[in-house]
């Protein structure tokens, strides 16, 4: 007779095809039925919280559902940073775990649901009659509200057998977030009047409109009102006209780029929250520009907003459109120079210190990196370079693993999960010496799953940079800053990667050597750059300022 496990599996199995974990004695039964009685193909990784980022990772590459599993206890304590990280940034994705038995906790036991509630996820516990219900209640939920979910299987309960897997019901979800009522519409037709009558009008669109599926509609939008077009660092590559986007708003956007945001005389905001870094600390618009947002919060996010609608980002783009008057574009696009715009400062190939300045790094590799490519990244100062510097052709070719709870070390399981959503692509990891060096344990996931079209970029200056450039300027003690040298190149190779360091720019040539290769006699590749820890990446300056 099927057990609760296999009717866990059973069901999970059809709404995804991946499951990332760690096998343990909460999950044992749950992974054998997974492996022997689904489809569904189980990835294991090394490190719990790895399998919550490779899932994670897997989402926001793909746009599926994503599943993790872990055992109980320290298996599921393990995921808590990688879970709060998805959590905050809205990432659907089923974490099934084991749990106490039903008979109350033993001593190595914890309050698994008070922990997930914590950090924003709620807990779905599986019983001895309901098991395949409640797996597809947590999967809506996690759909419908799009966060992960924590599916709970108690160990007592694990194995009892409990009759054929039944029917279940498709998930049921919710319909987009339409405009309603009257003062919505007299919102939306004032947008469109006022982008209309625009002299300089900027659209700004973040990850919200991707996952809405607007890039046409707002590139139609753009091309109507003559408008100049920019995006979150999640949203790049939304707009279908790249002649006339100004890359990325805020601290990763080029400072001529910016100033042109700034003479913005009307700005349209969809589906971006303008965070902090976006808004360049309230600085990104004039003090006289007037400003719209369109998102599904129950109210705009930003004092400078002076128009709301809640709603579909879809949605809402198309009643713009639709309400746009006919009138000629603005013509202020074609009057701009947008290349020049966007032209960064290469550097001069070596920092003062002698070591390679990142600029010039990150330069050459954007120039040297296959073009079908996804870019994972781990968070860190280094985030500026691949930033600014690497093109990106669509909100689905980067996952910024990390930034939205200002976590590092999610870097090397973002790999896992992002080869496997994309398996024709490269895929790209940007990270840092400390980051890395967290995330270590994962380095043999990525190398054994990515191996052949995987690239680890690692930013080795020697320096948790981020703190060294704010607090080391403010005169604390820079010696708990600092990372003793570490050969990532020598521990990759150990590992079946092949490792090289990188100490010029030259020595990037290499890059397409390995890409000339047939996939199938190339290892995975990591590059350990031994960049300077003196350079300091724009945003963070930004970052510095306003820290005061």
């Amino acid at each position: 007779m099927p057990s609760v496990s296999a009717h866990v599996a059973i069901t999970l199995a059809a709404h995804v095809d991946h499951v990332f974990g760690v096998m343990g004695n909460g999950n044992a039964y749950f992974l054998d039925a997974l492996t022997c009685q689904t489809a569904a193909e189980f990835v294991p990784v090394r490190h719990e919280a790895g399998a919550v980022v490779a899932a994670d990772a897997f989402h926001r590459t793909s746009g599926r559902l994503a599943a993790a599993t872990t055992t109980y206890g320290a298996g599921f304590t393990n995921t808590l940073t990688a879970l709060a990280e998805a959590v905050q940034a809205h990432v659907p994705l089923v974490l099934v775990v084991g749990d106490e038995p039903t008979s109350g906790p033993r001593p190595w036991d914890v309050d698994q649901i008070a922990m997930a509630s914590a950090v924003g996820a709620r807990t779905y516990t599986v019983g001895h009659a309901d098991a395949a219900a409640t797996t597809v209640i947590a999967v809506e939920h996690a759909l419908t509200y799009r966060v992960p979910t924590v599916l709970a299987i108690p160990y007592d309960v694990a194995t009892l057998d409990t009759g054929p897997v039944p029917h279940t019901p498709a998930p049921r979800l919710p319909q987009p977030l339409a405009v309603r009522g009257d003062f919505a519409d007299g919102v939306v037709r004032e947008i469109a009047a006022a982008l209309a009558r625009a002299e300089r009008p900027v659209l700004l669109a973040g990850r919200g409109a991707w996952v809405a599926g607007a890039g046409d509609t707002l590139g139609a939008i753009a091309d109507a009102t003559g408008a100049l077009t920019t995006t979150t660092a999640l949203g790049r590559g939304i707009f279908p006209r790249t002649e006339f986007d100004l890359g990325v708003a805020g601290g990763f956007g080029a400072e001529a780029a910016m100033a042109l945001v700034r003479q913005a005389d009307v700005a349209l905001v969809v589906g971006a929250s303008l965070n902090q870094f976006t808004m360049r600390f309230g600085d990104l618009f004039a003090a006289g520009t007037t400003v719209f947002q369109v998102d599904v919060g129950p109210a705009a996010t930003h004092p400078h907003v002076g128009g709301y609608v809640r709603g579909d980002a879809g949605v809402v783009a198309d009643a713009i459109l639709r309400a746009l008057p006919d009138a000629a574009p603005s013509g202020w696009r074609e009057s701009v120079d947008v290349r020049a715009a966007l032209r960064r400062d290469r550097g001069n190939g070596t920092a003062a210190d002698g070591r390679m300045d990142p600029r010039s790094a990150a330069a050459r590799l954007a120039e040297l990196l296959p073009e079908d490519r996804v870019v994972v990244s781990d968070g860190g100062h280094f985030l500026g370079w691949s930033n600014m510097y690497w093109p990106v052709a669509a909100p689905d070719r980067i996952a910024l693993v990390g930034t939205a709870f200002q976590a590092i070390g999610l870097g090397f399981p973002s790999v896992v999960g992002a080869a496997l959503a994309r398996p024709t692509a490269t895929v790209v990891l940007t990270t840092g010496d400390g980051g890395g060096l967290m995330a270590l344990s994962d380095l043999e996931s990525a190398v054994r799953v990515a191996a052949g079209r995987g690239i680890a970029v690692v930013w080795n200056d020697g320096v948790y940079g981020a703190e060294m450039h704010l607090y080391g300027r403010k005169g604390l003690a820079t010696e708990p800053m600092l990372i003793p040298d570490v050969d990532f190149a020598g521990v990759a190779t150990a590992l079946g990667a092949q490792g090289e360091t990188v100490r010029t720019v030259a020595d990037l040539d290499m890059v397409a050597e390995w890409g000339a290769r047939p996939v199938a006699e190339r290892p995975f590749l990591l590059l350990d750059l031994r960049i300077s820890g003196s350079v300091v990446a724009p945003f963070w300056e930004e970052i510095s300022r306003a820290s005061g």
